[in-house]
């Protein structure tokens, strides 16, 4: 069975609902959970035509500070011929719903759900929904950490569909990884994977580790535990977590819990 992956669709709640959420804001991490994902929070972006986006993450002094996250939304027809400003900034790209024209350097590519991009500094791309659905996708913006004597990666793109997880040690697959990018390639200063928890598997230990994360739930449920707190999470959910925040997990089922994980890796800390 194909993958499904959630994606924000706005809308506002009506009068008669209540203001309870589960959003939370920590110094150690943040919960944006789906419903707060509505048409008021929405943000348009220069040259994005017929386009807008829900900022879930933006770097913050003393909290996490590498990176950007979008849920963007293009109507079709949408799209944009100058869509990454910061000649700094490489992306990656990965569709949830319909399907959008990449062109890079020239060369068109059709990314379908599950497509993923990578799109390195100073990369000419354009990006249109030539299609007769909306298209939605995850976007994941970095300030590239050169180094002297590694190249900078070149653009690529792939799907999902076509990677086999790997298994993390001692599971049998109950916990795996989608991984885009050799870990050991060192011209890559961040990971975008995809992580796959079957009903009933865990993160056994409370990870406790310098790179910051945007987890961004693609389907299912869990308990997360975040810092001290044990929290309820589900597909279209957003968690954000600063450097040395403890993290766990319990998959909750009926289907399997997955999510897009943003982390930095492979430099040096700056001092």
């Amino acid at each position: 069975m194909a993958p499904k992956y959630f994606a924000p669709i706005g809308g506002l709640p009506g009068q008669t609902e209540l203001l309870t959420g589960r959003a939370v804001f920590t110094t150690a991490y943040a919960l944006i959970p789906k419903d707060t994902m509505r048409d008021i929070v929405t943000s348009r972006l220069p040259f994005w035509n017929d386009t807008r986006v829900w900022v879930l993450s933006r770097p913050l002094s003393g909290f996490a500070e590498t990176f950007s996250q979008y849920a963007v939304e293009v109507a079709p027809g949408g799209g944009s011929d100058r869509p990454e400003l910061d000649p700094e900034a490489q992306g990656v790209l990965f569709i949830t719903h319909g399907n959008a024209r990449l062109t890079i350097d020239g060369t068109p590519h059709d990314l379908t759900p599950g497509g993923y991009a990578y799109l390195p500094p100073e990369t000419d791309w354009t990006l249109h929904n030539t299609a007769k659905d909306t298209l939605r996708f995850q976007w994941v913006r970095k300030a590239y950490d050169a180094v002297e004597g590694l190249d900078a990666p070149e653009a690529f793109i792939a799907n999902e569909a076509d990677i086999a997880p790997v298994s993390m040690p001692g599971t049998d697959g109950a916990w795996a990884t989608t991984r885009f990018v050799d870990p050991d390639d060192m011209r890559h200063d961040m990971a975008v994977n995809v992580v796959t928890l079957q009903p009933g598997a865990v993160i056994p230990f409370a990870e406790t580790h310098v790179m910051e994360h945007g987890l961004y739930v693609l389907e299912g449920k869990a308990v997360y535990r975040l810092n001290q707190d044990w929290v309820e999470v589900e597909a279209g959910d957003y968690m954000w977590l600063r450097a040395f925040c403890p993290q766990a997990c319990y998959a909750g089922g009926p289907g399997p819990f997955r999510y897009l994980l943003y982390k930095d890796v492979n430099r040096h800390m700056p001092l």
